[in-house]
């Protein structure tokens, strides 16, 4: 299981009962945050708006394309490292409502990590360092260090110590 912390609810799903876990103008002032930076093609100004307003913990020269979507109601629970590439239309998720609780949980996402596009990324989850991610890929557990994952199910195409391994008999 991902490392997500569990709230049970009552009466009904937790998504109709949003506004009494999160409040409602911190997802408004949220949603227009991040569809200004959606669209802006200026790295370094989408880099400083989710730093300042949505509170992500952003490393230096990590690029985010367009169309990428952080968690809207708990941005603040998602960091990346340094000179890592989050590809196109890209979903970060820090929460997930359900019929019966909802749920949160952290996204860690290392130094130097590339994420395909049309990824999603579920709550709870770590990115390794130097990992890779293919292109759409559902990302619903961590990725160790230096692994290349794709897939919906997300598999470990190739673990770092593979990968050297083939680079070493491609030299020889």
């Amino acid at each position: 299981m991902r490392r997500t912390k569990r709230y049970p609810v009552r009466n009904g799903n937790s998504l109709w009962q949003i506004y009494q876990t999160v409040p409602f103008w911190k997802v408004f002032k949220n949603t227009i945050i991040i569809l200004i930076a959606r669209y802006t093609p200026f790295m370094g100004m989408k880099n400083w708006l989710y730093r300042i307003f949505l509170k992500m913990k952003i490393g230096e020269k990590t690029a985010f394309a367009f169309m990428v979507v952080p968690d809207i109601m708990y941005p603040e629970k998602i960091s990346v490292g340094r000179n890592s590439i989050i590809g196109y239309n890209t979903t970060i998720l820090a929460h997930e409502y359900l019929i019966e609780e909802y749920r949160l949980g952290e996204v860690v996402i290392g130094d130097e990590v590339m994420i395909g596009a049309n990824t999603t990324i579920l709550p709870g989850v770590e990115i390794g360092n130097r990992a890779t991610v293919s292109a759409g890929t559902l990302v619903h557990k961590d990725v160790p260090p230096g692994a290349l994952v794709g897939g919906n199910p997300m598999q470990i195409i190739y673990t770092k110590e593979e990968m050297d391994q083939r680079q070493n008999s491609i030299l020889k």
